[in-house]
């Protein structure tokens, strides 16, 4: 498809300018949510900020407290037309910051019963000033919008904490795509992995599902000194390591869709001369197709059960799905890259493989065509990707150079497609 084949919206130039006259705000609104992070279904201040920039904007509808914290609102355009979505998520992590910066976070919290430190190394402060950088541009141009733009700021996409539900799941739950029901939905995430400047882009299957594994081994314990007396679980527990590797390097083809299976921590024992009751394993299960996915669930269940049964102890697998294959609509993505392309230029446009990490976007993409694209952080070229913190460490960092292309990118891509759609109206 050639960019003749979507023309831009007549509020193109318009959008630039605006975007433009509003990065220093944008850039000051990032530095206070990453000065003020919160985390999952926690994002109150965040969310109060939110709310309040999108009433004095004048929109049409503000609901609040949607999957707990989250923010929905609507904006009516002064020409009728279709809706359209567009998305960012507000929960920073459990993570002490280690950047020099003069507005890093210095906050604590307890999460999951532990005192941590909390820090946007996600880059969910960028996504929240975007956002807000594109409610006003957008607000400002209402008269020759065509159709509606739907704001959604969601919590809790990094998870909620242990027995809390939240995110997108439950915003989608509780009606954020509703009334009325967008006819697409845009997102964007920030990345290290990207230079800045650059927008990277994925038809179809473009980030994997996200499924946590917890395998209990139930032993019987005994002596260290004499294991024949019970039934050694932490034994046990390294086959079922070793086997689980199988599933995916001998048991699925990878010729279709990549996958992996990792644990990542063991907990069993108290001395080292006893021999426990029981050990627990904790992982996680990550591909990009529906079936596949439920193929490994069934195949790590019986092998480790099969595998423990082999050494005469107890198995129980609990396998809980987290977030599904976050799948670009491939007519959508087609017909939007040439929104893309002008915003960026055709040499910072690239089309990048597919992402281990996951997203709960991918709800939203259950309910209508959806894509989800990225926006390099990382200035330095080639030199600076080769040393940049990845994202969720501790020394990511963002530069906010990103900011800009990110509000023009969202509010180009609103634009475009109601003009381009004023069927679905």
């Amino acid at each position: 498809m050639s960019d003749k084949d979507l023309p831009a919206s007549t509020l193109t130039s318009q959008i630039d300018s605006a975007a433009q006259a509003l990065q220093a705000q944008v850039v000051a609104w990032r530095r206070d949510f990453h000065q003020h992070p919160e985390l999952g279904n926690r994002e109150f201040r965040t969310s109060g900020i939110v709310a309040a920039h999108l009433r004095k904007l004048g929109f049409d509808e503000v609901r609040t407290e949607v999957a707990h914290t989250g923010v929905v609102g609507l904006l009516k355009g002064g020409l009728p037309g279709p809706v359209v979505a567009l998305r960012a998520d507000m929960d920073a992590l459990p993570v002490a910051e280690e950047v020099d910066l003069p507005f890093a976070s210095k906050v604590r919290t307890d999460w999951n019963g532990e005192q941590v430190g909390v820090m946007h190394a996600c880059g969910h402060d960028a996504h929240t000033a975007i956002l807000m950088g594109v409610a006003e541009v957008l607000a400002g141009l209402r008269a020759g919008l065509r159709g509606s733009v739907k704001f959604i700021f969601q919590p809790a996409e990094e998870l909620p904490p242990e027995g809390e539900e939240g995110g997108a799941k439950m915003m989608v739950e509780q009606g954020a795509m509703d009334n009325p029901r967008p006819a697409a939905i845009f997102g964007l995430h920030v990345t290290s992995r990207l230079p800045l400047g650059v927008i990277g882009y994925r038809p179809g299957p473009a980030m994997a599902s996200a499924d946590n594994l917890k395998i209990t081994i139930h032993g019987r314990q005994t002596h260290g000194a004499m294991p024949w007396y019970g039934v050694d679980p932490i034994v046990t527990a390294a086959q079922v390591v070793i086997g689980l590797q199988t599933v995916v390097s001998r048991q699925i083809d990878l010729t279709q869709e990549p996958a992996v299976v990792t644990i990542g921590a063991i907990k069993g024992g108290l001395r080292e001369n006893i021999i426990p009751d029981s050990v627990e394993m904790r992982g996680t299960i990550r591909s990009f197709d529906e079936g596949m996915r439920d193929d490994i669930h069934e195949r790590v269940t019986y092998l480790a059960e099969a595998i423990s049964r082999g050494s005469r102890a107890g198995c129980t697998v609990c396998i809980k799905k987290n977030y599904p294959v976050t799948v670009n609509d491939p007519a959508l993505t087609e017909t939007m890259l040439p929104t893309l392309r002008r915003v960026v230029g055709a040499d910072q446009l690239q089309l990048v493989p597919k992402v281990m990490g996951s997203e709960d976007f991918s709800f939203f993409q259950r309910v209508v065509p959806g894509l989800f694209f990225f926006v390099g952080v990382t200035p330095g070229g080639a030199a600076g990707l080769a040393k940049a913190a990845p994202n969720h460490s501790p020394r990511f960092f963002v530069d906010e150079g990103c900011l800009l292309p990110g509000v023009r990118a969202l509010a180009q891509l609103a634009c475009d497609f109601l003009e381009a759609n004023p069927s679905q109206a």
